[in-house]
């Protein structure tokens, strides 16, 4: 069995796989079918179901739900109290388990607090969601959205800084804080040097 820290009041079944190094804080619940990967922060009060995988380094902070059908790639960041969802119609009356909806998000991108993920997307890489924003729709790698529904204002870059690149159209850019060089070219922002 993996070496990870559990507090004594978290609650991680039987069958469950963590990965070294990682952490189950204050009061999180993690289901027996849920893999986690190495050096993964489960925070305080977050509930982790059976059918999800967690990757490398990923950091899931207070009061997140990570329910079935969700995968999160190395390096997601999932900030506090943000929501995932599985069902896209549920009622209390009517059991919809069946209907469940895979949500993928991709390697190093960054949720943030209290935004909402609907079911079905798949979130590009090193996208960013900003504070309160609902993601109704696939965003592309890279991508800066806020807003209720949320809409693209711009690029990101692996660092977390904003790119200064236009929504739409070609150009290309330097990150001042790696030198790593951005082109964009039909509407896809991709990782040219290094």
């Amino acid at each position: 069995m993996a070496e990870f820290y559990k507090h004594e009041t978290a609650i991680v079944d039987e069958g469950a796989q963590i990965g070294e190094g990682s952490r189950i804080w204050h009061f999180a619940h993690v289901c027996s079918g849920a893999e986690i990967g190495k050096k993964v922060s489960v925070g305080q009060n977050v509930f982790v179901g059976n059918k999800v995988t967690i990757g490398d380094h990923c950091k899931i902070q207070n009061n997140v739900s990570v329910y079935d059908n969700v995968h999160l790639e190395e390096g997601v960041f999932c900030g506090p109290s943000m929501v995932f969802t599985n069902v896209y119609n549920p009622r209390s009356l009517i059991e919809r388990k069946n209907e469940y909806r895979d949500t993928i998000v991709r390697k190093g991108a960054t949720l943030g607090a209290n935004c909402t993920i609907v079911c079905g997307v798949t979130v590009g890489e090193f996208a960013f969601i900003g504070a309160g924003a609902v993601i109704n729709s696939d965003v592309p790698a890279y991508a800066l959205m806020v807003g209720v529904p949320a809409k693209q204002i711009g690029w990101m870059s692996e660092y977390g800084e904003r790119l200064d690149l236009p929504v739409e159209g070609y150009a290309e850019t330097v990150c001042e804080h790696t030198g790593l060089k951005y082109r964009l070219t039909n509407n896809n922002v991709l990782l040219v040097a290094k």
